[in-house]
């Protein structure tokens, strides 16, 4: 059968390729084979460039142009190159080390500087370079964008719902209440933590040899100061610099990134189940899509599938995050090739996270607030005003305010007839009796609606 969206084996490319296919200019076969002719285009001109390195002269601008064509018009057809000579080779970085010098063979000065492609550099130097160009890609252009319109998304609700006081559960039992605009907030500033750990995350990167010593670079040219020289190049592919390494730059970066981005993910999971449970007790309905279908036998229904969705896929996103952490840093000696064909899930995890967001994006955006509904369940819910009358009466010196409330509301149904009679009891100041007198659930939201409105103060 021919690779289709319905022949897929993956539902990242099959069901949902539509909200994927940003990602595989970055983390496909063919984007893999890109970065890595990057590398060796950018080592070649840097080897070029050095006067410590009298062997290559520095490149005409003829010559130069010629390299920096290569890497902007590397397309298809050129990875489809590579993966027939790799077909001979069987080695996927010797592939792209021979197309490079089919190409340098049409132009002269290139052609007679071909064995210098590669140089003194063992396959990891070129892999672990192209994966780290592939995240810091992933991260600039693909991942910020997105977690920027979630953040826009729940800033919006967070501001727009600021004041609309709402029942909390704690325990799934109606507590003191607070806002929803600010339970949003708490996720977005959650959420912001995790993005601006993330793109703090140094992105490391080695070019040092089979060892990581510099064995065959210091035979040859002794006289070049070598970690310096790598240092810069690692440095102008705009990545920091790693020296400790065996022949695999240990990859502690990744799994530190990788456990940031399971964080943001888990935080999201905590926003979907809780707007699930919203829905189902009538706080939000969904706008309707004409034509879609909620059950297959209940007309009525309309289900909370974008949440679901999300849930689902950023579970599966941080299961494969998780093993990436986990296995990255873990190597046999110097090297073994089990982190070879772990990396190339790196695409999928970023899949089901792409999935996520966009069905995230889309829930949020067919959301409709019932504030009837939450009014409805503060007046049923007077008991929360227990709270701050035993806390007033501690204020006051009055004996065991907390056990005269409890034995008041503790499992009663409790009405604002029921709080008045008792607060005309109290012995307190007219001030203070007033206070509470005037309370209601509704308006017993503390600083919620304040805190709520200062993500726009503070620009958070």
């Amino acid at each position: 059968m021919q690779l289709s969206s319905l022949t897929a084996v993956s539902s990242v490319d099959g069901r949902y390729a539509n909200r994927t296919a940003s990602l595989r200019e970055v983390f496909s076969e063919y984007g893999l084979i890109r970065y890595r002719v990057i590398v060796e285009i950018r080592w070649f001109q840097a080897l070029a460039a050095s006067a410590d390195f009298p062997q290559v002269s520095n490149l005409s601008e003829t010559a130069n142009t010629f390299l920096n064509d290569l890497v902007q018009n590397f397309n298809l057809d050129s990875a489809q190159r590579v993966k027939a000579i790799e077909a001979t080779t069987n080695h996927d970085v010797k592939a792209v080390e021979y197309y490079l010098k089919e190409c340098f063979e049409k132009q002269d000065e290139l052609n007679k500087l071909s064995e210098f492609l590669h140089f003194a550099c063992t396959s990891e130097d070129i892999n672990n370079l192209s994966y780290a160009l592939m995240m810091l890609d992933a991260r600039e252009r693909l991942l910020m964008p997105v977690f920027a319109d979630i953040h826009c998304t729940l800033h919006g609700m967070a501001s727009e719902y600021a004041d609309v006081a709402m029942l909390s559960r704690t325990h799934g039992q109606t507590a003191s209440p607070t806002t929803l605009g600010k339970e949003i907030a708490n996720v977005a500033v959650r959420l912001q933590r995790q993005v601006d750990q993330l793109s703090q995350q140094p992105i490391l990167g080695k070019i040092n040899g089979a060892v990581g010593n510099f064995n065959a670079h210091i035979s040859a040219c002794p006289e070049l100061n070598w970690p310096l020289f790598a240092q810069q190049f690692v440095e102008s592919l705009d990545l920091t610099w790693n020296p400790w390494t065996t022949q695999i730059e240990p990859h502690d970066w990744m799994a530190e990134s990788f456990h940031i981005l399971s964080r943001y993910h888990t935080i999201l999971i905590d926003l979907c189940r809780d707007i699930w449970a919203y829905i189902s007790i009538g706080y939000f309905s969904q706008r309707t899509i004409s034509g879609e279908v909620g059950s297959s036998t209940m007309p009525h229904k309309v289900n909370p599938i974008d949440f679901e969705n999300a849930e689902g896929n950023l579970g599966v996103a941080n299961a494969l995050l998780s093993h990436l952490a986990e296995k990255l840093p873990v190597s046999r000696w110097q090297r073994d090739l089990t982190d070879s064909t772990v990396l190339r899930t790196i695409g999928t995890a970023a899949g089901h996270g792409m999935i996520a967001y966009a069905s995230l994006l889309k829930g949020l955006g067919k959301l409709r607030l019932n504030e009837q509904a939450l009014a409805d369940d503060l007046d049923r819910s007077w008991e929360v005003l227990a709270e701050p009358i035993q806390t007033v009466m501690r204020l006051y010196g009055i004996e065991n305010p907390y056990e005269q409330l409890k034995a008041l509301t503790r499992g009663k149904a409790i009405n604002p007839e029921i709080l008045v009679e008792f607060v005309q009891t109290l012995e307190i100041p007219a001030s203070a009796k007033q206070r509470l007198l005037k309370l209601t659930p509704g308006a017993y939201t503390g600083n919620a609606a304040e805190m709520a409105h200062s993500l726009d103060r503070k620009g958070l």
